[in-house]
């Protein structure tokens, strides 16, 4: 990735701390990426999938993918943003917080951006909270806002 961050090991992690770690590459929405959640989740709501009811009927005009989609974006787009080594394991642990503060539309452009927030010291390794927003352009509020944990485990 061309505007990858390499961080190396904790002390990579600590010399990042409270700081903006970048942003991936900007993503278009497809109609197809919208279907194909909808078919992983069964969640066929109108308002994702019907390109003429949304016409008629929907605020946005158009369908919108799914908030779930939107967060489940940050693990695929996370490592856009950073290349992390000197660990033998990163593990997605969960999530504190998630907002859908605005839709992500049809034929939008979307991007991930990370601030790495906090860090703590676990046994073997480190956890790390992440500001993640998924950004769409041309849009003052993102699509997804969340505070995402991870922990970088020492081999």
């Amino acid at each position: 990735m061309p505007n990858q961050k390499t961080l190396e090991g904790v002390d990579g992690l600590k010399a990042v701390l409270g700081q903006q770690l970048g942003a991936s590459e900007w993503k278009e929405l497809a109609y197809e990426d919208i279907v194909r959640f909808a078919e992983a989740t069964g969640d066929f709501q109108w308002i994702h999938v019907d390109r003429e009811r949304c016409k008629r009927e929907s605020p946005f005009g158009v369908p919108i993918a799914h908030g779930y989609f939107s967060v489940s974006r940050i693990a695929g787009l996370f490592f856009e943003i950073i290349d992390v080594r000197g660990f033998g394991l990163v593990l997605n642990y969960g999530l504190n917080k998630v907002r859908f503060p605005a839709p992500l539309k049809l034929g939008a452009r979307y991007r991930l951006t990370l601030k790495l927030a906090e860090l703590k010291d676990l046994p073997k390794g480190v956890e790390a909270l992440l500001l993640a927003n998924i950004e769409v352009e041309g849009e003052a509020k993102p699509a997804c806002s969340a505070e995402v944990v991870y922990r970088f485990m020492l081999a």
